[in-house]
């Protein structure tokens, strides 16, 4: 229940125009900025430095250009060029191309149609990329893997999924999704959902969450162990073992700044491990949905906050 009072509160936050203000002022306004420990920066420039620092350490990684819940065409084409030329910046810098983006950036909330015309545009311009779509909120899960489907189907392969351990419903996505032979990456859920849908005690998401690791890795489509939590890596670690499942059946992925020791620990151990780098000036609602679920984050921003200042 804490979990969940977590998330409501900094989702809470997340919509106050007073806070996004401030944080604009003082989270990216240096190199020290407290912000920065979670965002790579504001431009893509940023994004390929921090994206070249990681590959240096042995660490894969994949761009992420935040934004979401467009309200106009005019404001989802702009995104969709944005995409375009951080795919070109990406193929210039000779970085891995790989890049993940959400349908409500792309217009989904606006125009259905438009928003898969808007992500078709991108995967016919992203030659040898590999893009993620990721999972919204439980509102978007149904529409989301539908057109997810409806692209596959349709030849475009380079793409990958997200699928939401903490939904009722993903055991039976996890099964549809997997008969086409696609990638999943795999989380516990950023997004508060009500009970009906969701799982709301932590113990049961971890049990779901472990039940489906194993499912994946017993697919075997590459899946992608999206965690901080040791319990689950090592239920995936364990498990990959008993199928005797080689470092590159599968990789683990975390986000940019969290536990930057165990994704070391991981690579030292042969595994390969994804780091998610988000970058863009629509930078605060993710930020404060990283709060909401790991809120011991919360005195080292308070902290920065309080440095910037001075």
């Amino acid at each position: 229940m804490l979990a969940n009072a977590s998330k409501a509160f900094f989702h809470l936050l997340a919509k106050s125009d007073l806070l996004k203000s401030a944080a604009s002022r003082y989270g990216m306004r240096s190199p020290t900025a407290f912000a920065r420990r979670f965002i790579a920066g504001e431009t893509v420039e940023e994004a390929i430095a921090a994206a070249r620092a990681l590959e240096s350490r042995g660490l894969l990684q994949t761009l992420d250009y935040l934004g979401e819940s467009v309200s106009s065409l005019a404001e989802a084409e702009a995104a969709t060029r944005d995409y375009l030329r951080v795919a070109d910046a990406v193929t210039q810098a000779g970085i891995g191309r790989n890049l993940s983006l959400k349908l409500t950036q792309l217009g989904l909330d606006v125009d259905r149609a438009s928003a898969v015309d808007n992500l078709r545009k991108i995967l016919e311009r992203s030659d040898g990329f590999f893009i993620r779509i990721d999972m919204e909120s439980s509102a978007y899960t149904e529409v989301t893997l539908h057109i997810f489907e409806m692209l596959w189907e349709q030849g475009y392969h380079n793409i990958g999924i997200v699928l939401q351990a903490d939904l009722h419903r993903t055991e039976a996505d996890e099964e549809r999704i997997g008969r086409l032979g696609a990638n999943v990456r795999l989380v516990k859920g950023a997004y508060r959902e009500p009970r009906a849908i969701a799982f709301q005690k932590k113990a049961d998401v971890d049990a779901q969450y472990a039940k489906l690791v194993r499912k994946l890795l017993e697919r075997g489509h590459y899946p992608a162990i999206a965690t901080h939590d040791v319990n689950m890596i090592n239920v995936a670690r364990e498990h990959a073992a008993k199928l005797q499942l080689g470092a590159d059946g599968f990789e683990f992925q975390m986000l940019y700044g969290i536990r930057r020791d165990l994704q070391a620990s991981l690579v030292k151990d042969g595994y390969r491990v994804r780091v998610y780098v988000p970058f863009g000036r629509q930078w605060f609602p993710y930020f404060m949905r990283r709060l909401g679920e790991r809120p011991a984050n919360v005195g080292f921003v308070l902290r920065g906050l309080a440095a910037e200042r001075r």
